[in-house]
């Protein structure tokens, strides 16, 4: 896992948001939908808003590693095996050989923005629709809120992926 990748890819929805939810983009649209007024966004304590946004997009980020990164699944696999860690052993000896022969497999931007567009549509629209129902808001909120995450997790997706 690159650390580095991930702190960069966390900064995409807060550069991202600050473009899609601009009056002039989606702004608009997403407070009428939301039923929000700008005396109501003035209102929120923005320190906390965007330290928390932060937060949550590195907590993000570092979730989608292990969900794109595949090789970090081989660990997984064998980590419990008597003599992972120990050099020379058949079960380092395997590892080893499986990363230098498979470790940049798909780690490419297009293996990227599969699984970002996947993780959007299967898993981060639905959550994100599912809330906003109950919050009785309509279709256009939903699609403007999963537009932004869509578009978010894909960019994070591409620079996880791509940035070994």
């Amino acid at each position: 896992m690159n650390v580095i990748a991930n702190l960069v890819a966390a900064l995409v929805p807060l550069i991202l948001g600050f473009i899609w939810y601009n009056p002039k983009v989606f702004g608009n649209a997403w407070m009428k939908h939301g039923k929000l007024s700008e005396e109501e966004l003035k209102g929120g304590n923005m320190i906390k808003i965007f330290g928390f946004m932060i937060l949550f997009s590195v907590m993000l980020s570092f979730i989608l590693s292990s969900l794109i990164i595949h090789q970090m699944h081989i660990d997984s696999l064998l980590m419990n095996e008597e003599g992972f860690e120990v050099v020379g052993s058949e079960v380092h000896n395997l590892r080893t050989t499986i990363s230098e022969k498979y470790g940049a497999t798909f780690r490419t931007p297009t293996h990227g923005i599969v699984h970002g567009l996947f993780l959007s549509i299967f898993f981060i629209l639905p959550m994100i629709a599912i809330n906003a129902l109950f919050e009785l808001k309509n279709f256009k909120y939903i699609f403007i809120n999963a537009g932004f995450w869509t578009v978010s997790v894909t960019i994070m997706s591409i620079i996880i992926s791509a940035w070994r």
